[in-house]
């Protein structure tokens, strides 16, 4: 199984539909209650490409991309326009955005994440495929030159060169996509018009990586 680190189009994908989806087994017991259970720690997203009615142009394009990533054999990069930075949507990214770590000056490696909190309850999310220049971060607040630390973009992890003291708190801002793969090996298209086409579903689904 490989992967293309390459981004799906992020025009095409723009209007798209789609979230996170998450598995959970529910036995109903003779008493009335229920024991829930789920198999899953992180959830998985899912997605839906269709263009719609658009230029041909457009239609050649998604499957040009779809025909080298040769159907599901192979994942790529998909821009989440709903969750695709460190912050809120209306916000700029900023290095305090998220706190990825506590420090123990030892450690030098250290992966990114993405908290949502609710009624004090927090599920971290692993974040795998960061936009590389998009990267800023901070110790204790204050920021990091980028060049005490490389970034291995494809992979969702940063490297100091020094470890940063002890009993820090690394924090992180960041743009980053969804490791993702098309969930259907063939692309029904139509000509809407002499310059227009429709390609009404396209399956895509996230990666475990």
């Amino acid at each position: 199984m490989s992967f293309h680190d390459v981004r799906f189009p992020a025009r095409l994908s723009y209007g798209s539909s789609g979230g996170p989806m998450r598995q959970t087994d529910i036995v109903a017991l003779a008493n009335g209650f229920e024991q829930r259970n789920s198999p899953w720690e992180h959830s998985r997203r899912q997605y839906n490409a269709g263009l719609g009615l658009r230029s041909l142009d457009d239609v050649g394009e998604l499957v040009a991309f779809f025909e080298a990533r040769r159907g599901r054999l192979h994942g790529f990069r998909w821009k989440d326009w709903l969750d695709y930075k460190s912050c809120r949507s209306s916000k700029s990214v900023a290095c305090t955005d998220q706190a990825i770590a506590q420090t123990d000056g030892q450690t030098t490696k250290f992966h990114f994440w993405k908290a949502y909190a609710s009624g004090g309850i927090t599920y971290r999310r692993p974040i795998t495929k960061i936009v590389p220049d998009s990267v800023v971060l901070a110790v204790d607040g204050t920021e990091v030159s980028n060049t005490k630390y490389d970034l291995h973009a494809e992979i969702g992890m940063v490297q100091f060169m020094k470890a940063p003291p002890s009993g820090a708190i690394l924090t992180a801002g960041f743009e980053f996509d969804v490791p993702a793969r098309f969930d259907t090996d063939s692309i029904i298209s139509s000509v809407a018009s002499f310059q227009a086409g429709d390609i009404p579903d396209v399956p895509v689904v996230e990666l475990r990586t």
